[in-house]
């Protein structure tokens, strides 16, 4: 608004002054709680199928490529008041390194768009959110990497898998954390483009390219003490699934060492239109763990329930115990068990080392178009270390080996595989 009558030369400044002082006062917490973070991350992967030159239907007998990738999260803190808002930005930026067109489609780096056998040589993708916080409750609109039971995004290549869409998450309680969310388009951890959130394929258990309009989600989280949380959650793709997570999650430390027990719980339905087919499955899985000094020993138990393979969204992790680095064990009615040894260095005094070994079996599953049982099984690795000073402080390096069997070619080809990573995570401010 206009003053109705001019201001002394000397108010003017003093009322731009003022203005300025509120302004600056607001924009305090946004600009002193912001952060800038950059993981650069190059990666070896090398997949071989085990099974020689093989037929156009199940495609090369090799995965072989290298590549850099950078990763910058920036977030931004809050403008002062009652009411805050602030802006987060994720930027990502894949190069190649080598890759022919005989090995590409790792899942490092975009096919080029003149040759499906061919990888582009760069690819970048930028995410943006606008976020506001009321109290302890903050709601996100734009990209996100959410981490939750039902939506866990992937990180399993170069760059990870973004999501779009509406997230709210309130800690109005203490101990109690409530989420909702809404997400309906996601950009693929090998793509620049953002597609129609849907249904994951893996070994055609769903066909692929069943896309739905949104992605809805509302969840509980309650923390009974240090020792004791439990998490609820409930979620729906329309006209696709809906699904329930239950879990539950101990520690109790004992005279000589300590015990830990990860217990989950789904079930999922077809719903609406059936967009996927019907859909009738549960998923009950366990991991009990034993630490003492540097060792921890664990075992897992794992079964599925009803006539279908568990859904879950394309882009994601599904939140099972023995879920792998090649195989998620989540097939029609499969029964697998897991035993694993984990092993800190720093017990020995060499801060930095680590290393955990697996070893999963599955048996009892109901293979599409066969009368025989599937059976599978999955052995994997990792030695990592990470520098602790010097020039190269932070810098780690991880050596994954994994190597996976079944009996049923058609529907899941054997593999070796091997992964090299090297990152570096350092801020900018």
């Amino acid at each position: 608004m206009f003053a109705p009558y001019p201001l002394a030369p000397g108010r003017s400044l003093i009322g731009l002054l003022a203005m300025f002082a509120a302004v600056s006062t607001q924009a305090a917490g946004f600009l002193e709680d912001s952060s800038a973070k950059v993981e650069a991350r190059n990666v070896y992967f090398n997949r071989d199928f085990r099974d020689g030159h093989t037929s156009s239907s199940q495609g090369a007998s090799k995965r072989e490529e290298w590549a850099q990738g950078f990763i910058l999260n920036v977030q931004s803190g809050y403008t002062e008041g009652t009411v805050g808002f602030g802006v987060d930005a994720l930027g990502m930026l894949g190069f190649k390194l080598d890759s022919s067109p005989a090995d590409s489609n790792s899942g490092l780096l975009p096919s080029s768009g003149h040759d499906p056998r061919g990888s582009v040589d760069q690819y970048a993708k930028m995410g943006v959110a606008g976020k506001m916080r009321y109290s302890q409750t903050v709601l996100k609109v734009g990209s996100m990497m959410p981490d939750m039971p039902l939506l866990k995004y992937n990180d399993g290549r170069l760059l990870p898998t973004m999501f779009q869409g509406t997230l709210l998450t309130s800690e109005e309680i203490k101990g109690l954390k409530f989420t909702v969310a809404r997400l309906d388009k996601y950009t693929a951890r090998d793509s620049t483009d953002r597609q129609d959130i849907r249904v994951h394929c893996k070994n055609k258990r769903y066909a692929c390219n069943t896309t739905a309009d949104h992605f809805d989600m509302a969840g509980v989280d309650y923390k009974f003490n240090d020792r004791l949380s439990a998490q609820y959650q409930v979620a729906k793709l329309e006209n696709i699934y809906r699904q329930h997570f239950l879990g539950l999650v101990a520690s109790q430390p004992l005279s000589v060492g300590s015990l830990s027990a990860d217990l989950r719980l789904i079930k999922s339905d077809d719903i609406g239109r059936a967009r996927a087919g019907d859909i009738d499955h549960r998923a009950l899985s366990g991991m009990l763990g034993y630490s003492l000094g540097g060792h921890k020993v664990s075992a897992g138990w794992q079964r599925m329930y009803g006539e279908n393979a568990m859904p879950y969204l394309d882009g994601s992790n599904p939140y099972l115990v023995n879920y792998a680095q090649v195989n998620d064990f989540a097939a029609a009615q499969e029964r697998s068990w897991q035993l694993r040894y984990d092993y800190d260095f720093k017990a020995m005094g060499v801060p930095g080392l680590s290393f955990f070994t697996r070893y999963i079996n599955g048996d009892h599953i109901k293979v599409p178009g066969s009368l025989a049982e599937g059976k599978e099984w999955e052995r994997d690795s990792e030695l990592k270390y990470q520098i602790q000073g010097g020039t190269f402080k932070d810098v780690s390096v991880r050596l994954r080996n994994s190597t996976y069997r079944s009996n049923y070619e058609k529907y899941a080809r054997d593999m070796d595989e091997t992964r090299v990573i090297v990152s570096y995570n350092f801020s900018i401010f």
